[in-house]
Protein backbone atom coordinates (compact mmCIF):
# COMPACT_ATOMS: atom_id res chain seq x y z
CA UNK A 1 0.00 0.00 0.00
CA UNK A 2 1.26 3.33 -1.23
CA UNK A 3 0.53 7.10 -1.71
CA UNK A 4 2.35 9.41 -3.57
CA UNK A 5 1.87 12.77 -4.82
CA UNK A 6 2.32 15.30 -7.91
CA UNK A 7 1.79 18.70 -8.98
CA UNK A 8 -1.39 18.26 -10.76
CA UNK A 9 -2.26 22.12 -11.66
CA UNK A 10 -2.35 25.28 -10.91
CA UNK A 11 -5.71 27.46 -10.16
CA UNK A 12 -6.38 31.13 -11.27
CA UNK A 13 -5.18 32.35 -8.36
CA UNK A 14 -2.03 30.66 -8.51
CA UNK A 15 -2.95 28.02 -5.71
CA UNK A 16 -1.24 24.66 -6.38
CA UNK A 17 -3.48 21.60 -6.77
CA UNK A 18 -2.10 18.10 -6.35
CA UNK A 19 -2.78 14.35 -7.53
CA UNK A 20 -2.04 11.44 -5.13
CA UNK A 21 -1.59 7.99 -6.24
CA UNK A 22 -3.05 5.59 -4.07
CA UNK A 23 -1.88 1.94 -4.87
CA UNK A 24 -2.71 -1.03 -2.98
CA UNK A 25 -0.98 -5.02 -3.49
CA UNK A 26 -4.20 -6.23 -5.75
CA UNK A 27 -3.50 -4.22 -8.92
CA UNK A 28 -5.97 -1.36 -7.74
CA UNK A 29 -4.56 2.49 -8.06
CA UNK A 30 -6.44 6.09 -8.06
CA UNK A 31 -5.31 9.18 -8.83
CA UNK A 32 -7.55 11.43 -6.51
CA UNK A 33 -6.88 15.38 -6.62
CA UNK A 34 -7.74 17.62 -3.64
CA UNK A 35 -9.51 19.82 -6.21
CA UNK A 36 -13.10 19.60 -5.46
CA UNK A 37 -11.80 15.99 -3.84
CA UNK A 38 -12.13 14.50 -7.24
CA UNK A 39 -11.30 10.96 -8.58
CA UNK A 40 -9.15 11.22 -11.71
CA UNK A 41 -8.50 7.75 -13.07
CA UNK A 42 -9.62 4.34 -11.02
CA UNK A 43 -7.97 1.75 -12.42
CA UNK A 44 -9.13 -2.19 -11.54
CA UNK A 45 -8.28 -5.41 -13.45
CA UNK A 46 -10.77 -7.96 -15.37
CA UNK A 47 -11.09 -11.41 -15.19
CA UNK A 48 -7.77 -11.91 -16.85
CA UNK A 49 -5.93 -9.06 -14.99
CA UNK A 50 -5.79 -6.70 -17.09
CA UNK A 51 -6.06 -3.19 -15.76
CA UNK A 52 -8.84 -0.56 -17.48
CA UNK A 53 -9.57 2.79 -16.33
CA UNK A 54 -13.40 2.57 -15.56
CA UNK A 55 -14.21 6.35 -14.42
CA UNK A 56 -14.66 9.22 -17.02
CA UNK A 57 -12.49 12.08 -17.51
CA UNK A 58 -10.80 14.80 -19.17
CA UNK A 59 -7.27 14.75 -20.48
CA UNK A 60 -6.82 18.32 -20.09
CA UNK A 61 -6.19 20.39 -16.79
CA UNK A 62 -8.54 23.55 -17.58
CA UNK A 63 -11.43 20.81 -18.24
CA UNK A 64 -10.80 19.63 -14.66
CA UNK A 65 -11.22 23.11 -13.47
CA UNK A 66 -14.47 23.16 -15.03
CA UNK A 67 -15.71 20.19 -14.43
CA UNK A 68 -19.65 20.61 -15.59
CA UNK A 69 -20.92 16.89 -15.55
CA UNK A 70 -19.56 16.72 -11.45
CA UNK A 71 -17.16 14.12 -12.92
CA UNK A 72 -16.26 12.25 -9.64
CA UNK A 73 -16.28 15.07 -7.55
CA UNK A 74 -17.59 15.72 -3.49
CA UNK A 75 -21.06 17.25 -4.11
CA UNK A 76 -22.05 19.66 -1.32
CA UNK A 77 -23.74 21.20 1.12
CA UNK A 78 -26.25 19.52 -0.01
CA UNK A 79 -26.12 17.22 -3.33
CA UNK A 80 -29.13 16.98 -5.99
CA UNK A 81 -31.98 19.37 -5.58
CA UNK A 82 -33.34 22.26 -3.09
CA UNK A 83 -36.63 23.68 -4.87
CA UNK A 84 -37.01 27.41 -5.50
CA UNK A 85 -33.26 27.47 -3.75
CA UNK A 86 -35.38 28.09 -0.55
CA UNK A 87 -36.00 26.41 2.51
CA UNK A 88 -36.82 27.04 6.36
CA UNK A 89 -34.92 25.84 9.58
CA UNK A 90 -36.72 26.78 13.56
CA UNK A 91 -38.83 29.07 11.43
CA UNK A 92 -36.22 31.48 9.75
CA UNK A 93 -36.45 31.21 5.52
CA UNK A 94 -33.28 31.19 3.62
CA UNK A 95 -32.41 31.37 -0.28
CA UNK A 96 -29.30 29.83 -1.43
CA UNK A 97 -28.01 30.21 -4.28
CA UNK A 98 -30.30 29.09 -7.76
CA UNK A 99 -27.86 27.67 -10.21
CA UNK A 100 -29.88 25.84 -12.13
CA UNK A 101 -33.42 26.76 -13.76
CA UNK A 102 -34.66 28.45 -10.49
CA UNK A 103 -33.67 25.75 -8.20
CA UNK A 104 -30.09 25.15 -6.42
CA UNK A 105 -28.26 21.90 -8.00
CA UNK A 106 -25.48 19.91 -6.21
CA UNK A 107 -24.86 23.09 -3.82
CA UNK A 108 -24.67 26.27 -5.87
CA UNK A 109 -22.44 27.95 -8.56
CA UNK A 110 -19.73 26.75 -6.44
CA UNK A 111 -20.03 24.23 -4.52
CA UNK A 112 -17.65 21.31 -2.72
CA UNK A 113 -16.47 20.03 -6.23
CA UNK A 114 -15.20 23.38 -7.07
CA UNK A 115 -12.71 24.15 -3.59
CA UNK A 116 -9.28 23.41 -3.27
CA UNK A 117 -9.33 21.01 0.25
CA UNK A 118 -6.74 20.81 2.63
CA UNK A 119 -4.81 16.88 2.34
CA UNK A 120 -3.02 14.71 3.78
CA UNK A 121 -1.92 11.44 3.48
CA UNK A 122 -2.47 8.12 5.34
CA UNK A 123 -0.82 5.21 5.32
CA UNK A 124 -0.99 2.30 7.33
CA UNK A 125 -0.12 -1.57 6.94
CA UNK A 126 -3.49 -2.21 5.96
CA UNK A 127 -5.31 0.63 3.86
CA UNK A 128 -3.38 4.10 2.22
CA UNK A 129 -5.69 7.17 1.30
CA UNK A 130 -6.09 11.02 1.87
CA UNK A 131 -7.76 12.94 4.36
CA UNK A 132 -8.94 16.08 2.85
CA UNK A 133 -10.34 19.33 5.30
CA UNK A 134 -12.68 22.03 4.40
CA UNK A 135 -14.09 24.99 5.92
CA UNK A 136 -17.37 26.57 4.67
CA UNK A 137 -17.76 29.67 6.01
CA UNK A 138 -21.33 31.21 7.20
CA UNK A 139 -23.41 32.10 3.95
CA UNK A 140 -21.36 30.32 1.12
CA UNK A 141 -23.79 30.14 -1.46
CA UNK A 142 -26.38 31.28 1.01
CA UNK A 143 -26.02 28.61 3.49
CA UNK A 144 -26.21 29.41 7.16
CA UNK A 145 -23.11 28.24 9.74
CA UNK A 146 -19.34 27.68 9.35
CA UNK A 147 -19.51 23.84 8.39
CA UNK A 148 -16.42 22.19 9.05
CA UNK A 149 -15.73 18.82 6.82
CA UNK A 150 -13.73 15.87 6.20
CA UNK A 151 -13.29 13.24 3.42
CA UNK A 152 -11.26 10.44 4.17
CA UNK A 153 -10.41 8.15 0.83
CA UNK A 154 -8.64 5.03 1.60
CA UNK A 155 -7.95 1.99 -0.52
CA UNK A 156 -7.52 -1.51 1.44
CA UNK A 157 -6.00 -4.74 0.03
CA UNK A 158 -9.42 -6.23 -0.16
CA UNK A 159 -10.22 -4.01 -3.33
CA UNK A 160 -12.64 -1.51 -1.04
CA UNK A 161 -12.18 2.15 -2.32
CA UNK A 162 -14.14 4.12 0.78
CA UNK A 163 -15.18 7.96 0.99
CA UNK A 164 -16.26 9.00 4.86
CA UNK A 165 -17.26 12.38 5.44
CA UNK A 166 -17.83 14.08 9.23
CA UNK A 167 -19.19 17.50 9.07
CA UNK A 168 -20.01 19.51 12.30
CA UNK A 169 -21.18 23.26 12.34
CA UNK A 170 -22.17 26.32 14.42
CA UNK A 171 -25.45 26.98 13.21
CA UNK A 172 -28.55 24.28 11.97
CA UNK A 173 -28.21 24.20 8.51
CA UNK A 174 -28.83 21.22 5.68
CA UNK A 175 -25.86 18.49 4.96
CA UNK A 176 -25.97 15.85 2.31
CA UNK A 177 -22.88 14.92 0.51
CA UNK A 178 -21.89 12.30 -1.97
CA UNK A 179 -20.00 11.73 -4.47
CA UNK A 180 -20.14 11.88 -8.27
CA UNK A 181 -18.57 9.31 -9.79
CA UNK A 182 -19.17 8.09 -13.66
CA UNK A 183 -18.20 4.74 -13.68
CA UNK A 184 -18.08 2.18 -16.86
CA UNK A 185 -16.74 -1.21 -15.56
CA UNK A 186 -15.86 -2.03 -19.39
CA UNK A 187 -13.24 1.43 -19.08
CA UNK A 188 -13.70 4.34 -20.04
CA UNK A 189 -14.95 4.61 -23.93
CA UNK A 190 -14.65 0.94 -24.50
CA UNK A 191 -18.95 0.72 -24.77
CA UNK A 192 -22.17 1.74 -23.55
CA UNK A 193 -23.76 1.06 -20.13
CA UNK A 194 -26.30 -1.06 -21.14
CA UNK A 195 -25.40 -4.64 -20.96
CA UNK A 196 -24.32 -4.01 -17.58
CA UNK A 197 -26.40 -5.86 -15.05
CA UNK A 198 -27.72 -3.62 -12.30
CA UNK A 199 -29.21 -4.78 -9.28
CA UNK A 200 -30.54 -1.85 -6.57
CA UNK A 201 -31.93 -2.83 -2.79
CA UNK A 202 -34.91 -0.37 -3.42
CA UNK A 203 -38.09 -0.90 -4.07
CA UNK A 204 -39.38 2.77 -4.46
CA UNK A 205 -38.23 5.92 -6.07
CA UNK A 206 -39.15 9.46 -4.48
CA UNK A 207 -41.96 10.83 -7.40
CA UNK A 208 -40.60 13.90 -9.01
CA UNK A 209 -41.72 16.88 -10.98
CA UNK A 210 -41.14 18.02 -14.63
CA UNK A 211 -37.82 19.96 -12.58
CA UNK A 212 -36.97 15.86 -11.19
CA UNK A 213 -37.75 17.80 -7.93
CA UNK A 214 -39.33 15.31 -5.12
CA UNK A 215 -42.91 15.75 -4.93
CA UNK A 216 -43.03 14.04 -1.51
CA UNK A 217 -44.32 11.09 -2.89
CA UNK A 218 -43.37 7.44 -3.50
CA UNK A 219 -43.80 5.11 -6.26
CA UNK A 220 -43.40 1.60 -6.49
CA UNK A 221 -40.96 0.53 -8.39
CA UNK A 222 -42.86 -3.25 -9.52
CA UNK A 223 -43.66 -3.98 -13.12
CA UNK A 224 -41.73 -0.52 -14.04
CA UNK A 225 -38.40 0.12 -15.73
CA UNK A 226 -37.03 1.19 -12.28
CA UNK A 227 -37.25 -1.96 -10.45
CA UNK A 228 -33.65 -3.12 -10.30
CA UNK A 229 -34.86 -5.46 -7.16
CA UNK A 230 -33.44 -8.54 -9.46
CA UNK A 231 -30.73 -8.08 -11.88
CA UNK A 232 -31.42 -7.02 -14.87
CA UNK A 233 -29.26 -4.94 -18.18
CA UNK A 234 -29.17 -0.85 -17.47
CA UNK A 235 -30.42 -1.26 -20.91
CA UNK A 236 -33.23 -3.10 -20.82
CA UNK A 237 -35.83 -0.59 -20.37
CA UNK A 238 -33.59 2.49 -20.63
CA UNK A 239 -35.71 3.54 -24.22
CA UNK A 240 -38.75 3.66 -22.52
CA UNK A 241 -37.42 6.93 -20.21
CA UNK A 242 -37.02 10.44 -21.24
CA UNK A 243 -33.27 10.42 -21.72
CA UNK A 244 -32.98 7.59 -19.03
CA UNK A 245 -32.53 7.29 -15.59
CA UNK A 246 -32.40 9.76 -13.19
CA UNK A 247 -34.00 9.11 -9.65
CA UNK A 248 -33.71 8.04 -6.37
CA UNK A 249 -34.26 4.72 -5.07
CA UNK A 250 -35.51 3.95 -1.69
CA UNK A 251 -33.16 1.91 -0.25
CA UNK A 252 -34.51 -0.78 1.79
CA UNK A 253 -31.92 -0.15 4.77
CA UNK A 254 -33.17 3.12 6.59
CA UNK A 255 -31.23 2.31 9.83
CA UNK A 256 -27.93 4.60 9.00
CA UNK A 257 -25.90 0.93 9.28
CA UNK A 258 -23.33 0.23 6.55
CA UNK A 259 -25.00 -2.52 3.84
CA UNK A 260 -25.26 -3.16 0.16
CA UNK A 261 -27.15 -0.88 -1.68
CA UNK A 262 -26.39 -2.10 -4.93
CA UNK A 263 -24.58 -4.34 -7.77
CA UNK A 264 -23.03 -4.07 -11.04
CA UNK A 265 -21.31 -6.85 -13.04
CA UNK A 266 -19.91 -5.98 -16.71
CA UNK A 267 -20.76 -9.03 -18.25
CA UNK A 268 -17.21 -9.13 -21.05
CA UNK A 269 -14.49 -7.86 -18.64
CA UNK A 270 -16.18 -9.42 -15.60
CA UNK A 271 -15.50 -6.29 -13.58
CA UNK A 272 -18.30 -6.25 -10.48
CA UNK A 273 -19.01 -3.35 -8.68
CA UNK A 274 -20.77 -3.10 -5.56
CA UNK A 275 -21.65 -0.14 -3.75
CA UNK A 276 -22.24 -0.25 0.34
CA UNK A 277 -24.15 2.56 2.30
CA UNK A 278 -24.79 4.05 5.35
CA UNK A 279 -27.33 6.82 3.45
CA UNK A 280 -31.10 6.07 3.21
CA UNK A 281 -30.75 6.88 -0.66
CA UNK A 282 -29.12 6.18 -4.15
CA UNK A 283 -29.63 7.87 -7.16
CA UNK A 284 -28.77 6.27 -10.42
CA UNK A 285 -28.01 8.91 -13.13
CA UNK A 286 -27.44 7.18 -16.64
CA UNK A 287 -25.26 10.48 -18.09
CA UNK A 288 -28.27 11.33 -20.36
CA UNK A 289 -27.25 14.66 -21.21
CA UNK A 290 -23.82 14.28 -23.13
CA UNK A 291 -23.86 14.89 -26.83
CA UNK A 292 -20.02 13.73 -27.66
CA UNK A 293 -18.88 17.48 -27.32
CA UNK A 294 -16.75 16.60 -24.29
CA UNK A 295 -13.74 14.37 -25.42
CA UNK A 296 -12.44 11.77 -22.84
CA UNK A 297 -9.18 10.76 -21.39
CA UNK A 298 -9.15 7.69 -23.56
CA UNK A 299 -9.59 9.99 -26.48
CA UNK A 300 -13.35 9.26 -27.51
CA UNK A 301 -16.12 11.06 -27.20
CA UNK A 302 -18.63 10.72 -24.17
CA UNK A 303 -22.18 9.92 -25.27
CA UNK A 304 -25.10 9.56 -23.37
CA UNK A 305 -25.28 6.38 -21.78
CA UNK A 306 -21.77 6.30 -21.72
CA UNK A 307 -21.21 5.97 -17.58
CA UNK A 308 -23.90 5.34 -14.62
CA UNK A 309 -23.57 7.13 -11.58
CA UNK A 310 -24.79 5.46 -8.21
CA UNK A 311 -24.59 8.71 -5.82
CA UNK A 312 -25.77 7.60 -2.19
CA UNK A 313 -27.55 10.62 -0.24
CA UNK A 314 -30.44 11.32 1.42
CA UNK A 315 -33.24 12.33 -0.61
CA UNK A 316 -33.06 15.23 -2.90
CA UNK A 317 -34.86 18.43 -1.68
CA UNK A 318 -35.03 16.66 2.23
CA UNK A 319 -34.93 19.97 3.87
CA UNK A 320 -38.77 20.59 1.84
CA UNK A 321 -39.62 17.54 2.86
CA UNK A 322 -40.31 16.77 6.63
CA UNK A 323 -41.44 12.89 6.04
CA UNK A 324 -37.90 12.49 4.28
CA UNK A 325 -34.78 11.98 6.42
CA UNK A 326 -33.46 14.27 8.44
CA UNK A 327 -30.20 16.77 6.37
CA UNK A 328 -30.12 19.49 9.20
CA UNK A 329 -27.19 19.14 11.28
CA UNK A 330 -27.03 20.99 14.09
CA UNK A 331 -24.39 22.73 16.49
CA UNK A 332 -23.13 19.76 18.66
CA UNK A 333 -24.28 17.14 16.37
CA UNK A 334 -21.71 15.24 14.48
CA UNK A 335 -22.89 14.37 10.37
CA UNK A 336 -21.27 10.69 9.35
CA UNK A 337 -21.94 9.18 6.07
CA UNK A 338 -19.91 6.64 4.70
CA UNK A 339 -19.93 4.77 1.15
CA UNK A 340 -17.75 1.76 -0.01
CA UNK A 341 -17.11 0.74 -3.49
CA UNK A 342 -15.79 -3.00 -3.48
CA UNK A 343 -14.28 -4.61 -6.83
CA UNK A 344 -14.01 -7.96 -8.14
CA UNK A 345 -14.05 -9.96 -10.66
CA UNK A 346 -15.44 -13.19 -12.14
Amino acid sequence: MKVTSNHFGTLPDQREVLLFTIENNKGVSIGLTNYGGTIVSLNVPDKNGICADIVLGFTEWNDWVKNEPYFNCIIGRTCNRIANAYFSIDGEDFKVSANFDGFQLHGGFEGFNKKLWNASVIETPDSAGVLLKYLSRDGEEGFPGNLFVTATYLLNNENEFSLEFQATTDKATPVNLTSHAYFNLSGEGNSSIYQHRLTLKADHITATDGNNIPTGEFEAVAETPFDFTISREIGERIQQLYKGYDNNFVLWNQSGAMSLAARVQEPVSGRILEVYTTEPGIQLYTANWFDGSLIGKCGKPHFSHSAFCLETQHFPDSVNHPSFPNVILRPGEKFISKTCWKFSNQ
